[in-house]
């Protein structure tokens, strides 16, 4: 009874990752660069396929998408964390709390559905070619990216449910760099269970599917590629599915090492470094692993900015 008597927590402070006064500049300047690059890389990258009509196809529209959730996931996290870094009182609101939360939840599970689609499309355009555009039409491709979206956005307000059940009292000191549910349920006053066992339950549940969704379309594409008698098409499989499969490696491995490990609300073992890689680092990688690979976004970055190029040169010589 006497840690209900203390006065509700309304506000938490975030602790960062970092006590140590002569680092904050470096990191300020580091990570201030790589949010910018992160967000005109992915937004560009959206930008671009929204105007080329000839990249709206299945695989550039969850590509898009994609970006998005990682854009959405930097904006989220990043601000408030270089704000911190040179705050004195780093609090942060309940409510803006639980607003960073959901937000990170829905970029983070929408973005597992999206990259479950992306392989499925692989898989279709690999092993059935010549069904390609049948199997994988715009309206189906549409149906899958909503559904990530309703998908990501339920599984958020489950969690964002079971938070709100939460009271909060005596310390309101998060020992992280954002609100996450593990380290606010080691703030709060009644039992949270049954929030950690929500973690496993639903988190596992899309892990699980997602993945095995990935797994087996990668080897039914492994086991074409290997059947094809053309290196040069083997070849260009490979180069195909190459990035997805990077990007989903790095992924996967942060996210399951991150919330579907063991975890006891007691144990004060939250990697923040995974945290950092799958919230900052992988958004930020994203644009280069999907561009940089991809001859046809680099023909039309190629192409634009040599029209653009004509366009300069023209009107000097007209003026």
């Amino acid at each position: 009874m006497t840690k209900y008597n203390h006065s509700m927590t309304n506000a938490f402070t975030l602790t960062g990752f970092t006590d140590q006064p002569e680092l904050k500049p470096l990191l300020f300047l580091v990570f201030t660069v790589i949010y910018l690059i992160t967000m005109v890389g992915n937004l560009g990258l959206v930008t671009l396929l929204y105007m080329e009509h000839r990249l709206h196809t299945p695989m550039y529209i969850f590509l898009g998408n994609l970006a998005l959730m990682d854009s959405c996931c930097s904006c989220t996290i990043t601000p408030k964390m270089l704000e911190n870094l040179f705050s004195e009182d780093r609090m942060i609101s309940l409510y803006e709390c639980m607003a960073q939360f959901y937000f990170l939840c829905f970029a983070g599970s929408t973005a597992c559905f999206l990259l479950a689609a992306m392989a499925y499309d692989r898989y279709v355009a690999i092993c059935s070619p010549l069904q390609y555009h049948t199997r994988m039409s715009k309206k189906l491709c549409i149906q899958m990216t909503m559904g990530a979206y309703i998908a990501g956005n339920l599984h958020c307000l489950i969690h964002l449910g079971f938070l709100f059940r939460l009271t909060f009292c005596g310390s309101h000191q998060i020992n992280h760099y954002f609100c996450d549910v593990l380290p606010l349920c080691k703030l709060s006053c009644v039992d949270p269970f049954i929030n950690e066992l929500m973690i496993p339950i639903f988190s596992g549940s899309i892990q699980i599917f997602t993945i095995t969704v990935v797994v087996i379309s990668y080897l039914c594409i492994l086991y074409t590629i290997f059947k094809m008698k053309s290196k040069r098409g083997r070849g260009k499989a490979l180069s195909t599915c190459g990035s997805h499969f990077l990007s989903v490696s790095l992924f996967y491995g942060s996210v399951l090492f991150a919330y579907v490990r063991p975890h006891s609300v007691q144990d004060e073992d939250k990697d923040i470094h995974v945290d950092i890689f799958y919230t900052i680092v992988i958004p930020f990688l994203n644009p280069f692993i999907y561009s940089l690979r991809n001859k046809e976004v680099i023909n039309v970055v190629k192409r634009i900015l040599k029209n653009k190029s004509h366009s300069i040169l023209k009107n000097h010589h007209t003026l």
